[in-house]
């Protein structure tokens, strides 16, 4: 017990101020929406639907892109406004006619983006995102060593949400105390966080469910090559999209980025908890041909849970009460890696 003590506390010395930081940008985040709202006014109008207009907000702001264009999202019911990203890292938002409102260059010239990158990437990349994935796992080691530790003190359980004092003793019992308490929104948090950043850690999981390769099947992109065209029938392919799924809502369209890549939708169906839908069509950018699409309804029940990760973690489902509850899962989060550091290596060296 004594060793575990041991790890528990210099572990937590180390790291608490990355698992602080991931707490309070994801906390800050899970408000993203609320912010463009105010801010741009995007508010939560409801969005217009249909394919001639959707295809006149592609068409408007591929005119207005200033980079090679990547993807489209779709302004939905909570933010009534679209989003155009390039390949260069930047983008823009457009109100519902597709009219500039707002760019970036980079994640750096806009608060929502530099929090983004920050909280999934650590603002380096890939390996950002590697080690934020390994952060959640040694943060689910100290729930359960955490818990395991409160054991023996179990009967002095008193929840606060601040030390009585700041001397080291009183941050220790705040920070085993309101830990436990947190304990399963810390454990589901941290959980949903690792599977979307290290995804041999979802496939392990997700294993009795499904294969990796029938996961990774539902998702891949047909083997076929598209035509070349100088103009797109936006309003062509938005057609058959919606005569396919008549009950789903329009949330992405991805560009080709090379010669003989497709153009790819992905739309969201009533059922799906995910907030950009994870049924796909393909479409040859020459033709507006559909050459494949997969119903998110009958994707493996490995990936179906997969894509209940995401809505998980960033509180896209539950309305409000769920929304507060991990806010106040990512503040407690924030406040027990800070003072975990300050507990070991200020208050340590005072006593």
């Amino acid at each position: 017990m004594r060793l575990l003590a041991w790890l528990h506390r210099w572990t937590g010395g180390l790291i608490g101020l990355l698992l602080a930081l991931l707490g309070a940008t994801g906390t800050l985040l899970l408000w993203k929406e609320q912010y463009l709202g105010l801010t741009l006014g995007g508010g939560n109008a409801a969005p217009i639907s249909g394919a001639a207009h959707y295809a006149a907000i592609t068409g408007t702001m591929l005119e207005s892109a200033s980079g090679t264009p990547r993807n489209i999202i779709f302004a939905h019911d909570g933010l009534a406004l679209n989003s155009l990203s390039d390949t260069d890292g930047g983008g823009f938002y457009a109100d519902q006619s597709g009219q500039f409102l707002a760019g970036w260059n980079s994640s750096w010239d806009r608060p929502e983006t530099f929090l983004f990158d920050l909280h999934h990437h650590l603002l380096i990349g890939d390996t950002g995102e590697l080690f934020t994935g390994i952060a959640g796992l040694i943060g689910l080691a100290f729930v359960v060593t955490g818990l395991i530790l409160w054991w023996r003190t179990r009967r002095t359980f008193k929840p606060r949400l601040w030390p009585a004092r700041m001397t080291r003793s009183a941050i220790i019992r705040q920070h085993r105390d309101i830990g436990t308490l947190m304990a399963p929104l810390l454990v589901l948090t941290m959980l949903t966080g690792v599977m979307l950043t290290l995804r041999p850690v979802a496939y392990f999981l997700l294993s009795p469910l499904s294969s990796i390769e029938d996961i990774q099947a539902a998702t891949a992109p047909p083997q076929v090559k598209g035509g070349l065209a100088d103009k797109i029938d936006w309003t062509s392919i938005y057609s058959t999209a919606e005569q396919r799924f008549p009950q789903a809502e329009l949330r992405i369209a991805s560009f080709p980025r090379e010669p003989g890549d497709l153009v790819s939708l992905r739309m969201k169906q009533p059922s799906e908890w995910l907030p950009n839908g994870r049924t796909l069509l393909w479409f040859d950018p020459a033709t507006a041909r559909l050459i494949d699409s997969r119903d998110a309804n009958r994707h493996p029940v490995g990936l179906k849970t997969f894509n209940l990760a995401y809505p998980l973690h960033a509180a896209k489902v539950g309305g409000w009460a769920y929304k507060l509850l991990q806010t106040l899962t990512g503040l407690t989060l924030t406040l027990l890696g800070s003072l975990a550091v300050w507990s070991f290596w200020f208050r340590r060296n005072s006593r």
